[in-house]
């Protein structure tokens, strides 16, 4: 069965701008471009001239979700697109989609109504192939591990304790634990192994923090995929494919330029999930984003608590980069559901569950200024939302002394943005990120890092290490690896790690299960809850009602 979506049938609607033309209005030469077709193309950075930047950086952020999201790409495009309007030479930086949720739930991730990058079903289904590049690359090294062991094992890896996982970008829980090279000794090792998705391969989070093609091949080659007999890491490099591996990765590290529906340019590179990964686009693109526009509108998945702390607490502290401005979107629906709403009855008015979920909301704001950042609430308006709810939630924002703007984006493109934009402006104006700084010093040790994150961010009492984590720790402070930023995988929709916690809970415990080393990427995973690193399907997919037309346009899609 198919449907019609608007959000798709606004963009096929649309008439896209050669990206020769984005390319002139970014500040890219046509000679650095690398055209996928008349309306994408790669970008070979040592092609662009340097800019006059860096220009001021926007995050984008966002409350506790909803299963089918608030709108934090749509709010993200049309926030742009309102900078461009207001005469300012403007960039969006975006993650790439994962076929993951477009297939199961969520949907896609180029935003939505009059608030898209385009061309939509192009950047949500398969792109420039940089998801396949990836997804080649990491098996590519896992058949190499195997076929290592097979060929005498020169190494003495120890088969028990190889680490590296294969992945695939689709839900599929069926593969989560699997058993391989069974059928006798030329069909190799028999061992247990698994599957990730794409977004939580550590090559998907080293190609988001590579600064360039030479630091990629150094961080593949720190990659760590298990331990010897004598638990010593063994590391890519030791396998002698560093070079093998990033010569895979050598176009997929290149950003990709796209164009929103207001003729902004965008560049759509990367995209590791926030709730099992760090959540953020490359820092490639970011770089160039800012070095060229004077305004750049960037997002981190899901709420506060694990993209924009992440891209607080390890892209920015990597890249460099200061955040000017945080924009945190809110839904009404999203509040009626923390103030007690079942999801099936958000679309009936509540203003007073609206207000009592406004703790999530509020717990949110808190959290971007113990960053020393200033947030601006856009309230993203949905067709249920009525007048007294979201005169309700404005208001509040206002006796609580934040920033906070209506944004129809959605319905209006840029023009619905220019109010969330203008507040944005004004804490600019104001002084910005000038007293940004990370949330903890990773130098105190993971133990540190994680009671720092977990009861300041999540508002949790302890922190609780159980199953395999004590003698992961053990391992991490053996190897020296204790000192790396941590990087949390939680459910998305508590600041607990039970997903049924809604509002704005305290006092409870974060049960941190295994910790696992991704040394190249430069980070500590810490797996919480139940949290799975490789998605299921829901009862009823996304994909039950997609399909292709006649022309074989993409129907259902969004």
């Amino acid at each position: 069965m198919t449907a019609e979506n608007p959000d798709l049938r606004i963009a096929q609607a649309a008439t896209l701008q050669p990206i020769t033309e984005i390319a002139r209005r970014a500040g890219i030469p046509e000679a650095a471009l690398i055209p996928y077709g008349t309306d994408k193309a790669k970008i070979d950075i040592a092609a662009v001239p340097p800019g006059d930047g860096p220009g001021r950086l926007v995050l984008v952020t966002a409350m506790s979700p909803t299963p089918a999201g608030e709108g934090k790409s749509t709010t993200t495009v049309g926030l742009a697109d309102a900078f461009r309007l207001l005469g300012h030479r403007t960039m969006v930086a975006l993650r790439e989609p994962s076929l993951g949720p477009i297939m199961g739930i969520k949907g896609g991730a180029t935003g939505g109504g009059h608030a898209q990058v385009v061309p939509m079903e192009d950047i949500n289904l398969h792109f420039t192939g940089d998801f396949h590049a990836i997804q080649i690359a990491n098996n590519t090294l896992a058949a190499l591990v195997d076929n290592h062991i097979q060929q005498g094992n020169a190494l003495d890896i120890d088969p028990r304790r190889i680490q590296w996982k294969r992945v695939l970008d689709v839900n599929d829980r069926a593969l989560r634990e699997v058993v391989i090279g069974l059928g006798g000794p030329g069909q190799g090792v028999p061992r247990e192994d698994g599957f990730d998705i794409v977004v939580a391969s550590e090559v998907m989070a080293i190609l988001c923090l590579a600064t360039d093609l030479a630091d990629l091949q150094r961080r593949i080659g720190d990659v760590v995929v298990g331990l010897t007999r004598s638990r010593e890491p063994v590391t890519v490099r030791d396998l002698q494919v560093d070079g093998a591996i990033t010569m895979l990765l050598k176009d997929a590290i290149r950003p990709n330029l796209v164009q929103t529906l207001g003729g902004t340019p965008a560049l759509v590179h990367g995209g590791p999930f926030a709730n099992i990964a760090h959540g953020c686009n490359s820092l490639v693109a970011t770089r160039l984003a800012t070095s060229l526009a004077e305004v750049t509108v960037t997002e981190a998945g899901f709420g506060s608590d694990l993209g924009a702390e992440k891209f607080l607490d390890i892209k920015a502290r990597t890249g460099g980069l200061r955040p000017d401005a945080v924009v945190l979107v809110a839904t009404v629906r999203a509040l009626k559901m923390h103030g007690g709403v079942a999801q099936g009855d958000l679309a009936a008015e509540d203003v007073e569950a609206a207000l009592r979920g406004a703790e999530n909301l509020a717990r949110h704001a808190e959290n971007i200024r113990r960053f020393g950042l200033e947030p601006v609430i856009a309230l993203n308006r949905f067709p249920t939302d009525t007048e007294a709810e979201l005169d309700a939630m404005l208001g509040w924002a206002r006796e609580q002394g934040l920033r906070a703007a209506l944004s129809e984006v959605w319905a209006e493109g840029g023009s619905g943005g220019v109010a969330v934009a203008e507040q944005v402006l004004e804490v600019i104006a104001a002084g910005g990120g000038r007293d940004f700084h990370p949330l903890y010093d990773p130098a105190e040790g993971i133990e540190a890092s994680l009671r720092t994150i977990a009861t300041e961010i999540y508002g949790a009492a302890e922190v609780q290490y159980v199953d395999a984590a004590p003698a992961a720790l053990r391992r991490l402070q053996r190897n020296g690896w204790d000192t790396l930023p941590v990087c949390v995988a939680k459910t998305q929709y508590s600041f607990s790690d039970d997903a049924s916690r809604l509002g704005a809970p305290r006092g409870h415990t974060l049960h941190v299960r295994d910790l696992v080393p991704k040394i190249g990427a430069g980070f500590v995973v810490a797996l919480t809850g139940s949290i799975m690193t490789m998605p299921g399907l829901p009862r009823e997919p996304a994909a039950l009602r997609m399909g292709v037309d006649a022309q074989g346009r993409a129907v259902g899609l969004f």
